[in-house]
């Protein structure tokens, strides 16, 4: 029983210049912040969306969404080699490659090069996704003439029901992925790590910056309660305060 416990005797230094059973860092906490906040966001607003009551909760979480994946696109441009975007192209650029294969006979690691190429794929379109959606909600929401009536809703619909779709097809690849390779593929975005031996890719959490990104996010999310008051009603909360307005003089 003994034998599985780490040899701490003076003098050993294996147990503090390795750690399996926390694994290796691959994925540092800002990156792991602005996920949670883009997929929170983006649940919310979706949940929000066909309700007038919770219009203005629908809003904020879509401005959240925008000011989040601008910081992630700042991240990815100037931040640590593991967090980069250039990362993400460089995958898709094997796409060619990989088609190209077919017209002969297919070499080694084809297919499991095919689910890093998916994965890449949709995280692609779930970015580039979030931007008309987010713009065409601002200019819905700003109402700036009779240009942006109808039309720009259905628009905003259609990318919302869209990435709605790039949303599942993310998480059954998480899923299908970890079923596949006998590993929970979430993991890095979780914990930031997985096991097994090796260097660490993401060399400093960074727990700092996700701490001030948070507390950006929810900053925001006060103000906009504060000032909710002042933001046009839909017509159902309109209505239930004319009603108990209309109640209370009956008193």
């Amino acid at each position: 029983m003994n034998a599985s416990l780490p040899n701490t005797a003076p003098g050993n230094t294996s147990a503090t210049t390795t750690t399996p059973s926390r694994g290796r860092r691959v994925t540092d906490a800002p990156t792991r912040a602005m996920h949670a906040l883009l997929a929170l966001s983006f649940a919310g607003a979706w949940l929000t969306a066909e309700s007038e009551h919770w219009r203005l909760v629908h809003v904020t979480l879509g401005y959240t969404a925008g000011g989040v994946l601008l910081a992630r696109v700042l991240y990815g441009l100037f931040g640590p080699r593991q967090a980069r975007l250039q990362n993400l192209v460089g995958k898709l650029k094997a796409l060619p490659g990989w088609l190209a294969a077919f017209r002969g006979p297919l070499p080694a690691g084809h297919w499991r090069q095919a689910q890093n190429l998916a994965m890449a794929l949709v995280v692609a379109v779930l970015m580039l996704g979030m931007v008309p959606l987010v713009l065409s909600g601002y200019v819905t929401y700003q109402d700036f003439g009779g240009w942006t009536g109808e039309a720009m809703e259905e628009l905003h619909e259609f990318f919302g029901n869209g990435l709605l779709l790039a949303v599942f097809a993310h998480l059954g690849l998480i899923l299908g992925l970890s079923l596949l390779r006998g590993q929970n593929q979430a993991a890095p975005m979780l914990t930031g790590r997985l096991p097994g031996k090796g260097p660490d890719l993401a060399r400093r959490n960074h727990g700092w910056l996700a701490a001030l990104i948070v507390t950006a996010v929810v900053a925001f999310w006060a103000w906009q309660w504060q000032t909710a008051p002042s933001a046009p009603l839909g017509e159902g909360v309109r209505a239930t305060l004319l009603e108990r307005g209309h109640d209370g003089d009956d008193d």
